[in-house]
């Protein structure tokens, strides 16, 4: 008998900085969201496409659920309330090395209120599956595991609990298999080769981000948004007559990509450029390879600094600049 086909979408939730981004790169094979030790690095619903055999599975990366204190903070919970609400099931994710918390307990809540129904025994029964993924388990010796996992089943009634360590590729298998399970029948959505729902604009705009984050860690502020502003290629046609000729090769055009920098503060310009431009510099360095494949050709990253005082808070700026 033919294995059924199952497709769908998962929405991937948790508290900020517990994994989720990590997870999802390790499950889909490529890193199409950005990581960081900071806190509230996802500022959108990256939706990754995850293809086997016999399903294919739409992992949305949402923002880290949490209380917020601006604007763009109260926009980043709507995101949440989006994604979840075309969810087939619910990846909750709990950090092995970490206590179980009032943030955790908050999102369980949400959950509940969205998603399940109370029983007369004081218990819930769950509309969609929620699966319990444990996180960063390299953390723990056996016996800590254990007695984690065991937390974890007494402080929700899940579907089911997998234990998991994206970094170290341990059991990814085994957490793909029981995302797939959760999955109704359907069909294929997109082609096998398509890892993300991205348009190149917003995967560069992350990559940038994402630089950025990891070449200032503890300086960069928090108020940091990246808006590419255009991608410039190369004329066809241009390209097609220089390879006309018998002389030697003249290079390739290359595409322009026009991006700016956004900040809160004019103090914090500096911050981003680095003395000499060292910054700027670096991470268009490290970006070199990744855009030129987002961009199917060699790739020249055009990067601008610029102040939009007080963005997290002022409705137009946050419009602007795509929240």
């Amino acid at each position: 008998m033919q294995e059924v086909y199952r497709s769908g979408f998962i929405a991937v939730v948790g508290r900020p900085n517990v994994g989720k981004s990590t997870l999802i790169n390790a499950l889909i094979g490529s890193h199409i969201a950005i990581t960081s030790s900071r806190p509230e690095t996802t500022r959108k619903a990256i939706r990754g496409v995850m293809t086997t055999e016999n399903a294919q599975i739409v992992l949305v990366d949402t923002p880290g659920i949490h209380r917020p204190r601006t604007l763009l903070g109260q926009r980043l919970n709507d995101i949440v309330d989006e994604s979840l609400s075309e969810a087939d099931a619910i990846a909750f994710l709990l950090p092995a090395d970490q206590e179980i918390g009032p943030g955790d307990k908050r999102i369980l809540s949400r959950l509940r209120s969205q998603f399940a129904t109370k029983l007369d025994d004081g218990g819930f029964k769950w509309k969609v599956p929620l699966i319990g993924i444990v996180t960063k388990i390299d953390e723990l010796n056996r016996t800590q595991l254990v007695d984690k996992l065991i937390e974890i089943n007494e402080f929700a009634d899940f579907t089911e609990i997998v234990p998991v360590s994206a970094l170290q590729q341990d059991n990814l298998d085994e957490v793909r298999q029981v995302l797939i399970d959760a999955m109704p029948e359907g069909p294929k959505m997109y082609p096998d080769d398509q890892l993300t729902e991205e348009s190149p604009e917003e995967d560069i705009a992350e990559l940038v981000r994402g630089a950025f984050l990891e070449e200032l860690d503890d300086e960069l502020p928090h108020s940091l948004a990246v808006v590419v502003d255009a991608i410039e290629y190369p004329d066809d046609e241009e390209s097609q007559e220089e390879g006309d000729f018998d002389a030697p090769a003249t290079p390739k055009p290359k595409a322009q990509v026009h991006v700016s920098v956004y900040v809160e503060r004019d103090s914090q310009k500096p911050i981003i450029i680095g003395r000499k431009a060292e910054h700027l510099v670096r991470v268009k360095k490290k970006l070199r390879t990744p855009i030129n494949r987002i961009v199917g050709c060699k790739a020249n990253l055009d990067m601008h600094v610029k102040v939009a005082k007080g963005w997290q808070s002022d409705p137009k700026k946050l419009e602007r600049l795509g929240f």
